[in-house]
């Protein structure tokens, strides 16, 4: 007889029960027992009598065979059950201890060990070493000389609790955001909550009302912006513990702060267990894998790219954004390249990527909906940059479209214009993009992606005689005049980290996303400091004042006198106008009536004689006049 084809026929005929080792020849035979998941057993880890048991639920369909191993069970595999419809694997452990933290990895088809991809912990015996004592007190090391292999997941029944002391928080209204954008690493130097909870009467005094922060659940390595993903629910360590982000958030609460996440449901990286259960030789996705596709569908995909049509991907992505929502009481997520939720092929084409896409809307739709009935008022911020049209289908469902004016603002900054109108203002208000509603987009002029503008003016600016937008001083008076415009046009605003104190050191530094230098003493500089209180009292007004949410409004901001002109319909009217080129400008500006009226920034008053007024403007010079005082 031939032993090994009767080895072969066996596993076919107990295949349904058995898995056989494919590397010998008499093969070996492990029984499986099939149930289904226990009622009320969430993924991961759901803790039952008091946290003395707790059933291990992972969602692994096509496997022969998967275990548990860990700190409970001396690091041996204990089989796990799969579930009737052969999509789940489960297991209840006993006799734990509850105040314990337990290491724990699956083992899947004997040979794989990966952690949780529900865990909300994680130690990584390679980058572990690095995260401080101060940000991350007595953190469990890594089970060296173990059975364990790579990153592990951590599991507690009952945690250190955190008790929450704003009880209610009412969000401040779409219309009057404004947010900071931040990424912790960059913004205090122990890159700490605790430390970044120390600067709130700073962002308090700058008058925003909402902190966004770059991503903060676990990213491969620890010096990053974030966007390389590889566990959702699990809050990276380097910046703190969740007992710590939670008092940060609490803190911002009790300021009137908002606290919005940015977080990336469009990809994930290779460490991502979710990667690698179903991955080729290679690493990346296979074709059973039920999450990802084999191959990126768009030209700036760079981890592998969740299928948003797949079943599995919404469920798990659902949970995501519910996880976070209701265990941190956060308040917005700012999603990075959503414009990749599409299943539409685009290659390396990105006005293909860029164009209407139906599918994409649908997906979109699916997940804005799902969060709106978790919670109504939450924002759901959208880096999207497709075609007006599906910018506008988003935006009427209630999502913010994010509105880069970045390239347009430094040219404007530094006194540059072209054929094409590039120093063009316009698309900073909302009727150009066919919105019809100027709550919900977001502009900014920088942001974690974009060149500083101070950076640009420094080096690029233009200059005539006296008039040098490269020195200091003028290029920071630049940025107020930019400043003036921006919080004045109607809808949401979005600043970058110290944009408010010309921070001048090129995205390039260290590498596009390396480490950046901190220079809080900017606010010992005059001209910096400067800049600061002009953006407080502009955000001051813009949130004090309904005239800035009005929907009645003309502008003028194709050439170098740009204006801005809005009617309140308490009958306050606001005229914004400044010169943006090098030498000084005469205009006349179409003031909507003749009168007196109030410089808002100055302090002085002119009076308009007839309308239009013609004003020569100074380089640089631009002013805030209103009919009547402005709150500030």
């Amino acid at each position: 007889m031939n032993w090994k084809l009767y080895g072969v026929l066996l596993c076919l005929i107990a295949s349904r029960f058995t898995f056989c080792n494919k590397n010998s020849g008499l093969t070996t035979a492990k029984q499986v027992t099939t149930a289904d998941v226990p009622s009320g057993a969430s993924d991961g880890v759901t803790f039952i009598n008091s946290g003395a048991s707790a059933i291990f639920n992972l969602y692994a369909p096509g496997k022969n065979t998967v275990a548990v191993t860990g700190e409970f069970n001396n690091w041996t595999a204990t089989t796990m059950t799969q579930s009737t419809d052969g999509n789940r694997w489960w297991v209840q452990i006993d006799n734990l201890d509850p105040a314990k933290e337990y290491a724990y990895q699956y083992l899947v088809d004997d040979t794989l060990k990966v952690a949780d991809p529900y865990t909300h912990k994680v130690l990584d015996p390679d980058n572990d070493g690095a995260v401080p004592g101060g940000a991350y007190p007595n953190l469990k090391a890594y089970p060296t000389g173990t059975a364990a292999k790579g990153i592990v997941s951590v599991m507690q029944a009952n945690p250190a609790a955190y008790t929450w002391q704003v009880g209610s928080f009412t969000r401040p209204d779409p219309k009057n955001l404004v947010v900071y954008e931040l990424l912790v690493r960059d913004f205090v130097a122990t890159h700490s909550y605790t430390t970044l909870t120390d600067t709130l009467n700073y962002l308090a005094s700058l008058g925003v009302n909402a902190i966004e922060l770059l991503p903060v659940n676990e990213f491969e390595g620890n010096d990053s912006w974030g966007y390389n993903t590889n566990f959702m629910f699990a809050l990276d360590k380097y910046y703190g513990t969740p007992n710590a982000y939670k008092a940060f958030i609490d803190a911002c609460h009790a300021r009137g702060i908002a606290v919005i996440q940015d977080i990336v449901l469009e990809d994930q990286f290779g460490s991502s267990p979710m990667v690698r259960m179903y991955a080729t030789a290679s690493g990346s996705p296979s074709s059973k894998n039920p999450w990802f596709n084999e191959t990126n569908r768009h030209p700036y995909a760079v981890g592998y790219q969740l299928n948003h049509e797949s079943a599995a991907t919404v469920y798990y992505s659902q949970n995501v954004m519910k996880y976070w929502m209701q265990e941190y009481h956060i308040d917005g997520y700012r999603f990075d390249q959503s414009k990749g939720f599409t299943q539409t092929n685009s290659g390396s084409n990105d006005a293909t990527w860029s164009a209407y896409d139906a599918s994409r809307v649908a997906i979109w739709t699916k997940y804005i909906r799902y969060m709106q009935s978790l919670d109504a008022s939450f924002y759901i911020i959208l880096e999207h940059f497709a075609a007006d049209q599906e910018e506008k289908a988003l935006a009427g469902l209630g999502a913010i479209m994010w509105n880069n004016l970045n390239t347009n603002a430094s040219q404007a900054t530094m006194s540059y214009n072209d054929a094409g109108g590039s120093w063009d203002l316009k698309r900073m208000f909302y009727d150009s993009h066919g919105f019809t509603t100027p709550y919900n987009l977001m502009t900014y002029i920088e942001s974690h992606d974009e060149e500083r503008l101070q950076y640009k003016n420094e080096h690029y600016g233009n200059y005539s005689g006296a008039y040098n937008i490269r020195d200091l001083a003028t290029g920071l008076a630049r940025q107020q005049l930019i400043a003036a415009f921006e919080f004045a046009a109607p809808g949401p605003k979005m600043l970058w980290q110290f944009g408010e104190l010309g921070y001048d050191v090129t995205i390039d530094y260290n590498g596009r996303t390396g480490s950046k230098p901190i220079y809080w003493n900017y606010r010992q500089d005059a001209n910096r400091l400067a800049l600061y209180n002009t953006y407080a009292k502009l955000i001051n007004l813009k949130k004090k004042n309904p005239v800035f949410t009005t929907t009645n409004y003309s502008y003028k901001l194709d050439g170098a006198v740009k204006t801005i002109s809005l009617t309140g319909s308490d009958g306050t009217r606001v005229m914004v106008a400044g010169n943006f080129d090098v030498v000084a400008q005469t205009a006349a500006i179409a003031f909507p009536a003749s009168g007196a009226w109030y410089d808002n920034l100055s302090g002085g008053m002119l009076s308009v004689t007839a309308t239009p007024y013609s004003i020569t403007l100074a380089p640089g010079e631009y002013h805030i006049y209103s009919n009547t005082l402005l709150k500030q």
